[in-house]
């Protein structure tokens, strides 16, 4: 544990999302409101590279007001990074090397604001500190638009990808029903998600039960049937005139292969997927010749801030106050999470997890949030997302566009030689 006043690192990693700089706001403004405990927190430039390159931003560079923008600013401030650090045993050089720029710059609080593998970086950061025997208290930020970490009932930064998910398919739905007389009767959007479905599953939600829209809803938890599927599709368009789908890009054959597989795999090892939407499409065409379009939400779905929910940005903010104020109360290897506390009236609250439960382990939809058919939403799964993507939190706006900030990001002068990664 930090037993003086040490430095604090904070780094964003693996894919961005609207609202992880609203994490960033809650770890620096509660940190400069512990000045008496913690000295400066440098960010890394790009993720953990920054911290193994000794790349480091000091942020009591920017203004209050800067710190403060950063709450309504999409993407990560500081750059991200997909870079998975091996086992102690495989990689000492890394671990080596992170030891000497903590200790160049007296650093003793590390936050990491990730996904499921910067979990896995954080915990090994922590282990680092304890077997290198230099006091370091490392805490997991959450932060995944799969909204697939464990424990925590769901993951800043999915509740405003739902959001926008939820949004576009309603207007692409009323957009083709507009069109289907004589032009496009399917309209596919394909979303994120690798192995689990809750961003496809957020594009149920823009059908209710006051007005019910044609969707079709392809979750990598359910093996893809072709022949059910084109079924399916085929009665939504006879009793509608047309229909939406919207497929996860993890969907699958039962074989396991992905649809959209490209043969390439990113940085952490996974498939490299896209191309999902165009091959259901087709499909579509091929077996029922309709007219279709498709769509790729890509990057869209993840930075569009200006349509976030007011819940995910509370909560992100919140996983960044409480990751400081855990750290100072001197847990280690643990991740803030958000607690259900009711359905109705939505009621949460920030808990703990240890992060040996957490790095490494995926949430999939359970199976009673998917109806019978496969294609489709239960309540029970309406009630779970309703109050996620609920409110809006807008950023200010000048001449018909957001206000976003940019930050100085004003390096740290180097005292160590060069690492090369």
């Amino acid at each position: 544990m930090a037993t003086k006043k040490m430095n604090a690192f904070y780094a964003q990693s693996g894919g961005v999302t609207a609202v992880i700089n609203a994490s960033a706001c809650g770890v620096i403004e509660t940190a400069r409101k512990h000045k008496d405990k913690i000295g400066k927190v440098y960010a890394g430039r790009n993720g953990i590279i920054g911290a193994l390159t000794e790349d480091l931003i000091d942020t009591s560079k920017e203004s209050a007001a800067a710190i403060a923008a950063l709450r309504h600013t999409p993407a990560g401030a500081f750059g991200s990074c997909r870079y998975k650090l091996k086992s102690l045993e495989a990689n000492k050089r890394e671990y080596d090397r992170l030891i000497e720029v903590f200790k160049a710059h007296n650093i003793g609080y590390f936050f990491y604001n990730g996904g499921g593998d910067s979990a896995d970086t954080c915990l090994k950061v922590s282990q680092l500190g304890e077997a290198m025997g230099y006091p370091l208290q490392a805490i997991h930020v959450p932060k995944t638009v799969d909204n697939d970490l464990p424990i925590t009932d769901n993951c800043p930064g999915f509740g405003s990808v739902a959001k926008y998910i939820a949004v576009s398919t309603l207007e692409a739905t009323y957009d083709v029903r507009s069109m289907a007389k004589t032009s496009t009767k399917v309209f596919v959007l394909e979303v994120m998600g690798r192995h689990a479905g809750w961003i496809a599953a957020a594009g149920a939600m823009a059908s209710t039960k006051d007005f019910e829209l044609p969707i079709v809803v392809l979750f990598p938890e359910v093996p893809f049937d072709q022949t059910k599927f084109l079924a399916k599709v085929d009665a939504l368009v006879k009793k509608f005139g047309y229909c939406t789908v919207v497929v996860s890009e993890g969907c699958h054959w039962p074989d396991g292969k992905f649809l959209a597989e490209q043969g390439t795999r990113d940085a952490f090892g996974h498939a490299q997927l896209g191309g999902a939407a165009p091959v259901v499409a087709n499909m579509v065409k091929d077996a029922l010749g309709h007219k279709f379009h498709w769509g790729v939400a890509d990057y869209l779905q993840r930075a569009a801030r200006h349509v976030a929910s007011k819940t995910d940005v509370e909560q992100a903010y919140a996983t960044g106050k409480a990751a400081v104020e855990c750290a100072l109360r001197g847990h280690n290897s643990v991740m803030p999470t958000i607690d259900r506390v009711s359905d109705k009236p939505y009621r949460w609250k920030v808990g703990l997890a240890p992060l040996s439960k957490v790095a490494n382990v995926e949430k999939m939809m359970p199976k009673n949030f998917i109806s019978p058919d496969g294609f489709g939403i239960t309540d029970k799964c309406r009630t779970y997302l309703a109050p996620l993507i609920k409110g809006e939190d807008y950023p200010p706006y000048r001449d018909g566009l957001p206000r976003y900030v940019t930050l100085k990001n004003v390096a740290v002068a180097r005292r160590l030689p060069e690492f090369k990664v």
